[in-house]
Order: structure tokens, then C-alpha cells, then sequence
């Protein structure tokens, strides 16, 4: 990716994927991501148990990227990064456990890429929709204590038109919506029939382009579809 001048700004592509476990085909999955050349992938569903950092390790060499944060102590998001972005400081955030659902978090890195300071952050929402809510408070809280311009990647497990969407989205840019693709489904890959993941972003940040990539090989790699989107980011101070 071109890295822009300080007056066009900083592009950055980012992939937010839910990866099903990495239960399904293992090399479409490595071949969807290094084809889309991605700068940073925001990874739902990544290992966060036996051997964690070994098998999210892995899956970043798969891609060619480097792990920046996340796994056991975000419950399986992890944030990925190419050597092009520096990461500056990390944190994960557990969400309160329902007692008999399953526990959800979310993973945070303080990033800087040719003189553009963002915060990447990764979530995965309940499917319990009593659950959601709640969840979707504390991570947009976090998000607006977020020291630099936010890009958020989600699966929501809901629709746009539903309370924790709602949430997420309030004061950021919805990519899909910014560049008229929101009937673009990103669930699931053997029926679309929802829109259940989302990008959001500061909106500071430019969005340059959308696309929810279905492939023979997508469909293969995941239950979900993954969300490619061109950014450009603002060069701070």
C-alpha cells in the first residue's frame, strides 16, 4: 500500500474477518488474507485457549503479518499487523460473564503508520440479544476513551437495525454505509442473508473503499464473509 503524502493523508487497508475457529479450509483462509494485502487484519474467533499465542502466531505467519495484540485475554480477538504499522501499546478488555453464556472481550493496539496515530480495536459481540447490549456500552466506551482516531472492526452478531449496532455506531462512520454497500451480507458464506459484521471509523478517517469479498476461496476459508476497506488516515501531530 502507498503510504500518501502528509497533505492526501495515510492509506490504510484493513481486513476485519471472522475466521469460524479456523475450522474450515486453512490454506483458502491464508490465500483470501494475502491476497487482499492487507496493512492490519482485525480477527474474530482467533485461538484463546490451548496454545494460544503458538496458533494466532501461526495464523499471522500464514498471512505474513505479525500478531499486535490479543487471544486468551480478549477471548479469541486478536489484532494483526503488517511491519509497516508500529504498535505503540496494547490492552484487552473482558466483558462481565452472563452466568451460562459464553465470555466475550475485545482487544485494543495504539498503532502509528507513516505519521498517522490510530487505535485498531476487535470485538465479537454475544448472540444472546439480551446479552449484546451491555456489551456493546463498554466497548463504545472504550472506544471513545480511545486516545487516537478509532477503526473498529466487529461481528456484532446483529443487524444495522438492531440496539447494540446502534451503540457501536454512535459518532463513527459506518464503511459499508459511507460508500453505499450496506446490502453487501457478510453472513453466512453457504446462505447470505445478514449483515452482521461492520467496520466503523472515526470520522476523521476517509473511507476510500468497501467490499465484502465472496469468492469460491471466502467461501471455503469461513462461515463468514471477510470486510476489506481502504482508509485514509489523517497524519497527526
Amino acid at each position: 500500500m502507498s503510504t500518501g503524502t502528509p497533505a492526501d493523508g495515510v492509506r490504510l487497508r484493513v481486513v476485519s474477518y471472522n475466521v469460524h475457529g479456523q475450522r474450515d479450509d486453512a490454506a483458502a483462509l491464508a490465500a483470501v488474507v494475502r491476497t487482499a494485502e492487507p496493512d492490519v487484519v482485525i480477527v474474530q474467533e482467533g485461538a484463546r485457549r490451548f496454545r494460544w499465542r503458538q496458533r494466532n502466531a501461526a495464523l499471522a505467519a500464514s498471512f505474513g503479518l505479525v500478531v499486535a495484540a490479543g487471544g486468551l485475554p480478549s477471548l479469541g480477538n486478536v489484532l494483526l499487523t503488517s511491519l509497516r504499522v508500529r504498535v505503540l501499546d496494547t490492552r484487552c478488555r473482558r466483558f462481565p460473564l452472563t452466568p451460562g453464556r459464553h465470555l466475550r472481550g475485545a482487544a485494543f493496539a495504539d498503532c502509528l503508520v507513516g505519521g498517522a496515530r490510530f487505535t485498531l480495536a476487535g470485538s465479537h459481540l454475544s448472540t444472546d440479544p439480551a446479552e449484546r447490549p451491555a456489551q456493546a456500552r463498554a466497548l463504545r466506551q472504550d472506544l471513545a476513551g480511545a486516545p487516537w482516531p478509532v477503526i473498529a472492526g466487529a461481528d456484532v452478531n446483529e443487524g444495522p437495525d438492531g440496539p447494540a449496532w446502534a451503540t457501536l455506531a454512535e459518532g463513527l462512520t459506518d464503511t459499508a454505509v459511507a460508500m453505499d454497500r450496506a446490502d453487501r451480507l457478510t453472513y453466512s458464506c453457504a446462505d447470505p442473508r445478514r449483515r452482521i459484521d461492520a467496520l466503523f471509523v472515526d470520522p476523521r478517517i476517509a473511507v476510500l473503499d468497501y467490499d465484502v469479498v465472496d469468492t469460491p476461496q471466502t467461501r471455503r476459508a469461513s462461515d463468514h464473509f471477510p470486510i476489506l476497506v481502504d482508509l485514509r488516515l489523517p497524519v497527526t501531530d
